[in-house]
């Protein structure tokens, strides 16, 4: 009995050292595999092939041993040792254990110069991703300098996915070098007119995924370190590319919507951030934008005087995330000034950690604004030392001031009585006497229309198609002569072979 078991946990052990190997040779398998996809966007010019191989780059970070694999498929396309750009890319990897050289897929055939770009550039992102998960950023940081430098130096529109992967890994390297934003010295101000340099080049060559990347890093490294008017500039001087991808667009929107916020133009932040919410997904790995940008929503509500939906909050996804916010919320919504402060103080480390602390200290006005606007829907008339005592003010001069501002930017329809110190409120209008309801419903069909055009944006084919039904059309007619040519001759020697011969019959 004891030997039986001996033999089953000999045998299981084996069974377990058979699924490790089976599953690196996937991984390999994979890479491997999409040298074929980047070698099928070369000769048919569509860069779809090229998006497909780097979709599989997750599925590559989630093996166990990742430079193994990285390193069978650098040694499987670049099969010579003295191969320079096979030295390029292994002088960054580990070279403990030994790659597998036998695997399943076919080596790449050829020299070092036949080698198609895409290929190497495609490595190339694998070990940047690989020296990002493993945190070595000083190495990552110089390896990616000279990466988009070589990847510049290509021109061909099937690199331009590759070429946008690799300046969003080459700008992340220096954000985690010290010193970090928002410092004067940080290193992402070093890199700036790299990036410009790339966004120029991308709009002359018609890069579009090259251009809304770098773009978007653009304004992400302005905005750490706080330099709002150059974000400003870029915005106005630059067109974002209108066939850039989904992903691009939710984060150059999530961008425009801080610096329209950070410049107290909150109506324009508040489109930008809804449409970015909207576009965004909100499940899987892109629910942390979702929350930060739905954050950030919520903040530019509040500003503008307006209460979010607390069926937003009920969210599972963002119920934990938003629970701050919630409490901010209640507080601005019954116009509690000590109910706000208190939740500020809380938390304080979490609104500055999301980088809404700033626009947060802004609300103090709204809180007492939205505390006014209360006492005027249920008071006909209140005197200002009331409104001190309910609103915490510290003196009537200051709640004249604050009823006055109210009543100017329209947040209460009222009038005040100077001499006897009172607010007197002047009674609602009817809202379907005015033009609001038809702004509302015009806001929501313009937008309907617009998902409707992007969605029609969106639509993709393959290129030339028309060309190949062309040329598919020209040989059925080509053959139709034949057939016609053929039948007419066939008829001819039917005519000639039949003089006399039922006659003869």
């Amino acid at each position: 009995m004891a030997d039986k078991m001996d033999i089953d946990a000999v045998n299981g052990d084996k069974q377990a050292e058979a699924v490790a190997p089976v599953q690196e040779k996937s991984v390999e398998r994979i890479i491997t595999d999409n040298f074929i996809l980047l070698a099928q966007a070369v000769e048919t010019f569509d860069a779809r092939f090229t998006l497909r191989a780097l979709r599989s780059i997750s599925t590559v970070r989630k093996a166990k041993n990742t430079p193994a694999p990285i390193l069978h498929g650098i040694r499987t396309a670049f099969p010579k040792p003295d191969f320079s750009a096979r030295k390029v890319l292994e002088s960054v990897l580990p070279q403990k254990g030994e790659v597998l050289q036998n695997g399943s897929s076919t080596p790449v055939k050829g020299g070092d110069e036949e080698v198609i770009p895409e290929i190497w550039s495609y490595l190339g992102v694998l070990v940047q991703v690989y020296l990002y998960d493993t945190q070595q950023y000083q190495k990552g940081a110089d390896f990616s300098d000279k990466f988009v430098d070589k990847l510049r130096s290509f021109n061909r529109r099937t690199l331009d996915p590759i070429g946008a992967k690799a300046y969003f890994y080459y700008s992340l390297f220096h954000e985690q070098l010290d010193p970090k934003p928002p410092s004067r010295q940080s290193p992402v101000i070093e890199i700036r007119p790299k990036l410009l340099q790339a966004q120029r080049s991308a709009v002359i060559r018609k890069d579009a995924d090259t251009e809304a990347a770098v773009t978007v890093l653009l304004l992400r490294s302005y905005i750490s370190t706080a330099d709002i008017t150059q974000a400003d500039l870029l915005i106005a001087q630059t067109q974002f590319p209108s066939t850039a991808s989904n992903n691009q667009v939710c984060r150059y929107l999530y961008y425009l919507g801080r610096v329209r916020a950070i410049q107290l133009a909150y109506t324009q932040a508040q489109e930008h951030l809804v449409s970015a919410t909207r576009k965004s997904p909100t499940s899987g790995p892109a629910i942390g934008f979702y929350q930060q940008a739905t954050k950030l929503l919520i903040v530019v509500e509040l500003l503008m005087g307006d209460i979010p939906e607390r069926s937003l909050f009920r969210q599972p996804q963002l119920e934990s995330a938003l629970y701050p916010y919630l409490k901010l919320v209640q507080a601005v919504r019954v116009g509690d000034l000590e109910a706000f402060l208190k939740c500020v103080e809380t938390h304080s480390a979490q609104f500055r950690k999301d980088g809404t602390f700033t626009l947060i200290q802004r609300l103090r006005q709204n809180v007492i604004k939205t505390g006014v606007r209360m006492l005027s829907l249920s008071y006909s008339r209140i005197s200002l030392r009331d409104i001190c005592t309910r609103l915490h003010i510290s003196s009537e001069e200051s709640a004249e001031y604050i009823t006055a501002k109210a009543i100017r930017d329209g947040v209460i329809e009222a009038s005040l009585d100077h001499q006897n110190g009172h607010m007197l409120t002047t009674p609602p209008k009817d809202a379907y006497g005015t033009t609001e309801p038809s702004e509302a419903f015009h806001a929501r069909i313009s937008a309907l229309l617009g998902m409707r055009d992007e969605c029609v944006m969106a639509m993709r084919y393959p290129m030339h198609k028309h060309k190949q039904e062309i040329a598919e059309a020209a040989k059925a007619r080509e053959r139709e002569r034949e057939i016609a040519k053929e039948i007419i001759e066939g008829e001819g020697d039917v005519d000639e072979g039949d003089e006399g011969g039922f006659e003869g019959m």
